[in-house]
C-alpha cells in the first residue's frame, strides 16, 4: 500500500470500512460509479480501490455480473479462526521477548481506553479489541507475521459486526487485556500463548454460536 496515491487510499480505506461494518452488505453490487459518486472521488481511485480489495478477499469478480461484495458464511469462520488461533498465540509469546518500552506504552494506553469505555458501546470496544490485537502483532517483530494477520483481521471484522447486535462478551476481554499485558510485561512467552489462544477461541466460539443461530432462522 506504501506506493498507492492518496487519492485511491482513501477510496480504499472509506470502501473498506464500509464492507467490514456491513453498511455495504455480503453479496451488494459494487458499482464504480455510484461507489465513486457516494465517496465525492473521481472513478479512477474507486477503481484501483477495488481492485485493492479484490486481493483483500473482500471484493469478488464475476465472469457475468462484475463486482461484489465477497459473502461471509460459517466456512469462512472456521478456516480464519483456525490460522488465528495459530499464529496469534505465537504473536503474542513473541511479543513477551521482544517488546519494547514503546510497545508496552500502546498495549497498556488501548487497555485503558478499553476499561474507561461504556460496556454498551459495543463497536467501540470492538474497534479497540482490534486495535490491541495488532499491537501485540506489531509488537512480535515480524513483518510478515503483521501482513498475514492484518489480511486475517479485515476478515475477521465483518464475522464480528454481523454477530455484534447479539455479541454480549466483549465487556469481558477488558479482564483477558489486563492479563496479557501483564504476562507480556513480565516476559512470561508461555502464559501470554495461553491468555491469546484462550481469549481468541471464546470469542470465535461465541461468534459460531451466534451465527449457527442466524443460519438456522
Amino acid at each position: 500500500m506504501e506506493l498507492v496515491d492518496v487519492d485511491t487510499r482513501h477510496a480504499y480505506d472509506r470502501i473498506r470500512e464500509a464492507i467490514i461494518t456491513l453498511e455495504l452488505a455480503p453479496g451488494t453490487l459494487a458499482n464504480e460509479q455510484q461507489l465513486a459518486e457516494d465517496l465525492h472521488m473521481g472513478a479512477v481511485p474507486v477503481r484501483e480501490a477495488l481492485k485493492l480489495l479484490t486481493h483483500d478477499e473482500l471484493i469478488v469478480i464475476t465472469p457475468r455480473h462484475g463486482l461484489y461484495v465477497a459473502d461471509i458464511n460459517l466456512p469462512d469462520l472456521e478456516q480464519i479462526s483456525e490460522v488465528r488461533l495459530t499464529l496469534e498465540p505465537l504473536c503474542a509469546g513473541l511479543a513477551a521477548r521482544r517488546a519494547t518500552a514503546d510497545d508496552m506504552t500502546v498495549l497498556e494506553a488501548l487497555r485503558q481506553e478499553q476499561a474507561t469505555t461504556d460496556p454498551s458501546d459495543c463497536r467501540r470496544l470492538l474497534d479497540v479489541d482490534h486495535k490491541f490485537h495488532q499491537a501485540i502483532v506489531r509488537a512480535a517483530k515480524n513483518k510478515y507475521l503483521i501482513r498475514i494477520l492484518e489480511h486475517l483481521f479485515g476478515l475477521s471484522q465483518r464475522l464480528w459486526y454481523m454477530a455484534l447486535p447479539q455479541l454480549d462478551s466483549l465487556p469481558t476481554a477488558v479482564a483477558e487485556h489486563l492479563e496479557m499485558v501483564e504476562s507480556i510485561k513480565s516476559r512470561d512467552a508461555v502464559r501470554a500463548r495461553k491468555i491469546m489462544h484462550d481469549h481468541v477461541k471464546e470469542f470465535y466460539d461465541r461468534v459460531r454460536i451466534i451465527l449457527n443461530s442466524c443460519e438456522k432462522e
